[in-house]
């Protein structure tokens, strides 16, 4: 028999689906969980069998969102060199910046929202940790591919990385034409330039020694 439920994995993307348009449109604080399930065709039981709350949907919706950032940007950088990976890490954001900048106005608000809810921080707080500690992973994990010794500690690095994407992504919503495209990815070589030199110089000697065997 064909199945006609969706899968409960399928209601929550339709929740986080409709999250994201009815927020974007409307704002955090001016929209309501009633709203976003008519935005998914489902009932507000169905969103709240999902999410307990409107703050644990927006958090989900966040986590998502960073997720995929991750995950675009470690797809970018498959097979690359040491000099080409933070180039194209910092064209996969920047390209997020430019079409997404909804999620930085979301992040801004919650995060205005929470200023005043011990609550709310809190688990924004959380939230912001787990996103810190995947990036930190990523980083480690292509350090490691790339035999890389980083300028900084990884988890230092993953801040710079969210400090640096969530910045510019403000900055680029408020005035596009301010933010160069490949202001991040110099920032970014600046940060690493060394490094990757070093590793470009003890490349090619590998390579001298190799030919010059008999």
């Amino acid at each position: 028999m064909a199945r006609t439920r969706p899968l409960r994995s399928e209601t929550r993307q339709a929740v986080l689906d409709a999250a994201f348009e009815v927020f974007g449109q409307r704002g955090i604080a001016a929209s309501s969980l009633t709203e976003v399930a008519a935005a998914a065709g489902l009932t507000k039981g169905a969103v709240y069998s999902n999410f307990d709350s409107k703050d644990e949907l927006v958090l989900a919706l966040m986590e998502e969102h960073a997720g995929h950032r991750i995950e675009a940007s470690l797809d970018a950088i498959e097979g690359a060199g040491a000099a080409e990976v933070f180039p194209q890490v910092a064209a996969v954001l920047v390209h997020e910046m430019r079409v997404d900048a909804v999620w930085h106005r979301l992040l801004a608000e919650y995060f205005a929202m929470a200023h005043h809810d011990p609550a709310k921080r809190e688990a924004l707080q959380r939230r912001r940790r787990e996103v810190r500690e995947t990036i930190t992973r990523a980083v480690e994990r292509v350090a490691a591919e790339l035999d890389l010794e980083l300028p900084l500690p990884a988890a230092d690095l993953a801040v710079v990385l969210l400090a640096l994407s969530n910045g510019l992504g403000v900055e680029t919503d408020i005035d596009p034409d301010g933010v160069p495209d490949d202001l991040l990815a110099r920032v970014l070589t600046l940060i690493v330039g060394d490094v990757v030199a070093k590793v470009q110089e003890a490349a090619q000697a590998h390579e001298e020694l190799v030919r010059d065997q008999p």
